[in-house]
């Protein structure tokens, strides 16, 4: 799992480094960048992902994943087809957003799932 979430969280910095002339930059850099962090302490900080405060803390981002999912939803049909997200910001946002909760699950199932170190 430690490569899976170095990938995930290369991807997420990647994801966060595009927004750079994006209108409203910063907070999309935050959403991406956030999923990334945890990626790289579940790949190398397991121990402290799994501490109570970690487990607290990625229980809280998990859930304001969902809350941005819900709040970011594209509205439109087909958002997923290229001709629609080519075009349509909202859902391009509705889909990043949905991949840093994807990002944010598979860090949770590496916390829970892991045994701890003997």
């Amino acid at each position: 799992m430690r490569y899976v979430n170095i990938v995930l969280g290369l991807l997420m910095v990647a994801f966060a480094a595009v927004q750079y002339n994006d209108p409203d930059a910063l907070l999309w850099i935050a959403i991406y960048l956030v999923p990334a962090a945890w990626a790289f302490a579940a790949a190398f900080r397991l121990p402290q992902v799994r501490s109570v405060t970690g487990e607290r803390l990625l229980w809280l981002s998990v859930a304001v994943g969902v809350g941005s999912t819900v709040f970011y939803w594209p509205t439109m049909p087909g958002f997923w087809r290229k001709e629609v997200w080519w075009v349509e910001e909202t859902a391009r946002e509705g889909m990043g957003v949905m991949i840093a909760l994807g990002v944010l699950l598979v860090v949770l199932a590496t916390a829970l799932l892991r045994k701890p170190a003997a």
